[in-house]
């Protein structure tokens, strides 16, 4: 709440004329748009020249921003219907861009993951880790646009199911059963590295 507090204080002077305190958001957020953007798109260099648009495009439309929602699921509607309108545009389909997913150096949830997965410092243990994120990795990238970013946004960006609504634009219901359909398509990639029996996940 403070932080949503903060960011509502930001837009306010954003609204002034204070273009100091948008550079401030961008600071904030650009990574983690950076990294919804990498899961959108194959191709590394247009990452940044799409966030950079969605940040423009922010800041031109951060007049009409009512509060609504809290600012960054706001801007991630953004980022999300800018990166769609990119690879429209471009004739691409939206892929997991891969290296996103296990990156190491800020902190996300994947690497913390991926971490907690390689403490088994035995080759075995490290190979086994590595087979299993391949195939999380593969089972999303074969997901459909939609079950992708659902699961995206809940896993990697740790949503709640009421922002992924208003990023999707869709009902609560659809959102669940989204990333729903998305964890049971990956647990049926991971059963025969895992062996888990056949009705539970992992």
């Amino acid at each position: 709440m403070v932080d949503a507090d903060a960011d509502a204080l930001l837009v306010e002077r954003v609204k002034r004329g204070d273009t100091r305190a948008f550079e401030m958001l961008v600071v904030k957020y650009q990574r983690r748009i950076e990294r919804l953007i990498g899961r959108m798109v194959r191709d590394a260099d247009l990452v940044q020249d799409i966030a950079q648009e969605s940040f423009i495009r922010a800041y031109r439309a951060i007049p009409q921003f009512r509060g609504d929602s809290a600012f960054y699921t706001w801007l991630y509607r953004i980022a999300v219907n800018t990166a769609k309108k990119a690879l429209v545009d471009m004739k691409r389909d939206p892929l997991v861009f891969e290296s996103t997913l296990h990156s190491s150096d800020d902190g996300d949830e994947t690497s913390r993951s991926e971490n907690a997965l390689t403490s088994g410092e035995t080759p075995e243990a490290m190979l086994a880790s590595k087979e299993i994120a391949a195939a999380v990795n593969s089972a999303i990238e074969d997901l459909s646009d939609d079950l992708r970013q659902a699961v995206t946004l809940r896993e990697l960006e740790g949503l709640s199911y009421e922002e992924i609504s208003e990023v999707m634009n869709c009902p609560i219901g659809t959102v669940r059963s989204r990333i729903f359909r998305a964890r049971e398509a990956i647990a049926e990639r991971l059963r025969p590295l895992l062996d888990t029996p056949q009705g539970k996940r992992w």
